[in-house]
């Protein structure tokens, strides 16, 4: 196990991490719809290996300007373990956004902050005060309206298999949340770039004899694209995720499916019902209760990685 009392860079007020998070969800959410359009191209192992390639380049660019030091082993095994799970949550995620349209995914993707609000205290050991549950509860209640709403129609089996498969990655990216919050104690945004995208590219490269096919020479823009946007936004989170409590900026994470919303409707013509916008209310609702909390009053983090 990994034991280390680190200082945290907390502001004074939540609101500057709670915006770089919210920032931070925003782009994710950009390059989930590049990489819809580039799974429905080539496949989803072929987009994930393909853009782990590009996300590559753009590290070692990065390692060679910051040159970050060699963490302690127990950071590196961190490291190793957030990658391995990360790798099969953007597998298990991009399959299933083929299949299913990127707002209704990202709506079922919301299981993951609230089961998340509960691992952090479990794992953690934050408080879970009654601001943070009701601005879960609101913003789960948003989502539920979302796709009790967009999934009263007839859905084929492939569609119920995506949905399956995203569910499953949301129940791991409620992990890699809690993971991210004891990355973001123990190391800086440099560093956790470095060795995530790494980690993601060997577990890809590993399959990469059984299951890689070269891709098409106009596909690598978008390739390029959402690797940046990767890079950008898992900075942008862990730097927030150094400065505030998991419990105040896992409701951000909500926000995403404005942005999908959004997204879907202007790159894949999906559209939005009335009841994905009375979701996305209580989305909202939610999201700014969460961000009127207060920072809890301590002056170090105790983290635990079992």
């Amino acid at each position: 196990s990994l034991r280390g009392e680190q200082t945290m860079k907390q502001s004074s007020s939540p609101a500057i991490p709670f915006s770089m998070a919210t920032l931070g969800v925003a782009l994710f959410a950009l390059m989930d719809a590049v990489m819809k359009g580039l799974a429905m191209d080539m496949g989803a192992y072929n987009a994930m290996f393909w853009r782990g390639c590009c996300s590559m380049v753009l590290v070692l660019l990065l390692y060679t300007w910051k040159r970050p030091a060699l963490p302690a082993p127990a950071v590196i095994r961190l490291h190793l373990r957030r990658g391995v799970v990360i790798a099969a949550t953007a597998f298990l995620f991009f399959w299933g956004l083929v299949y299913v349209p990127l707002a209704e995914a990202i709506a079922l993707s919301f299981i993951a902050p609230l089961f998340a609000l509960y691992l952090a205290a479990l794992l953690l050991g934050e408080s879970v005060g009654r601001r943070a549950v009701a601005a879960s509860l609101i913003g789960f209640v948003g989502a539920l309206v979302v796709v009790f709403g967009q999934f009263s129609g007839d859905y084929d089996e492939k569609v119920f298999a995506g949905m399956g498969a995203i569910l499953m990655s949301a129940m791991l990216y409620a992990y890699n949340l809690i993971l991210q919050r004891q990355q973001a104690l123990l190391a800086g945004p440099v560093e956790i770039s470095v060795f995530q995208t790494t980690v993601i590219f060997l577990v890809y490269l590993a399959l990469a004899p059984f299951l890689a096919q070269p891709p098409a020479v106009a596909l690598f823009p978008e390739l390029l694209l959402a690797a940046g946007l990767s890079m950008i936004s898992l900075m942008l989170l862990s730097w927030a995720y150094a400065r505030a409590e998991a419990r105040i900026l896992i409701p951000v994470e909500y926000t995403a499916f404005i942005w999908a919303g959004l997204l879907g409707w202007m790159m894949y013509q999906e559209q939005l019902s009335s009841t994905s916008l009375l979701g996305t209310a209580l989305i909202v609702m939610g999201c700014l209760l969460a961000a009127s909390q207060r920072p809890a009053r301590v002056e170090h983090v105790e983290t635990t990685a079992l």
